[in-house]
Order: C-alpha cells, then sequence, then structure tokens
C-alpha cells in the first residue's frame, strides 16, 4: 500500500470527490479491547468476559467498543495519507458518525476514506473525509461516518 502524500493545499484539493485511500488491516485483539476498557473504564461484561459473552451475548464473544474501533481512525488514517509542510493537524468534528455491526474480538478492520469537501479558510485547509471502518470478510461495515480536519500549512 502506497501512501497519498500531500504538500499543499492545491494538491489536497485536487483529491476532491476522490478516494484517497484504504489502509491496511488491524487486529482487534482481546488484549487491546482490555486495554480500551483499562483507559476508559468500561468494563461491560460483553467487552471484557469471554466465558460470559460466550454462553450470554448473541455474538457468542466478545466485541469490541464502538468508541475503540472510531479511535483507530487515527492509526488507520496516518496508514493512507502523509500531509507535509504542516504546524499542525486538528480534529474539528465527526458528522453522520453510525455503528453498523460489532466488530468481535480478534476481527481486522480496515479504513476507506474519500475526501467530500476541501475549503482554504485563510490558510487553514477544512477537510471532510467521508470515512467507512471494514470489517474483514463482513458485509456490513463497523462504523461509518464523516471526519473534519484543520490542516494548518506552514
Amino acid at each position: 500500500m502506497s501512501k497519498l502524500v500531500i504538500n499543499n493545499y492545491e494538491e489536497f484539493a485536487a483529491m476532491l470527490g476522490k478516494n484517497i485511500g484504504v489502509s491496511d488491516y488491524v487486529e482487534l485483539t482481546q488484549e487491546r479491547i482490555n486495554l480500551f476498557a483499562d483507559a476508559t473504564l468500561d468494563h461491560q461484561w460483553i467487552h471484557v468476559n469471554p466465558e460470559k459473552a460466550a454462553v450470554e451475548s448473541p455474538f457468542k464473544t466478545t466485541i469490541a467498543h464502538g468508541y475503540l474501533t472510531l479511535s483507530m481512525l487515527p492509526h488507520l488514517w496516518n496508514q493512507i495519507i502523509e500531509v507535509n509542510n504542516l504546524k499542525m493537524m486538528v480534529n474539528y468534528g465527526m458528522d453522520k458518525m453510525k455503528f453498523g455491526q460489532a466488530v468481535k474480538s480478534g476481527e481486522s478492520i480496515r479504513l476507506v476514506a474519500d475526501l467530500v469537501s476541501i475549503a482554504n479558510l485563510r490558510g487553514t485547509v477544512k477537510a471532510e473525509i467521508k470515512f467507512a471502518i471494514e470489517i474483514k470478510d463482513q458485509k456490513k461495515n463497523a462504523l461509518e461516518g464523516v471526519a473534519t480536519f484543520l490542516y494548518y500549512f506552514n
């Protein structure tokens, strides 16, 4: 997989309406789920108790937290795009976010991203990225939405 390399607003704007890229798959292991539970203090059994989940869960296994799936977005995004000549990048917002399907422990996810809007706001670039987090070998996405980033170029 090769990254899209962007050096300025014009190069970014040339991608408007296009697929920016697809990340590699990342496995959401039980260890990663447990670490997220510890970090967020969300120890609901559906996430951290494989024995109980095998018997009582409709998934028959533990599942990743929805927000764990969302929190993988920066890592997956950085696999797709490299933006050079930056002072900084800021997460500006999330819109139309919808969880479509639970990610079971041990399943792998990847990011597919399209540039749907871009604006140059006096030197700050506001980019809206339509994203889908796919689950390997599943038809339904784990998560879809629009992420908005602000890029401050040098």
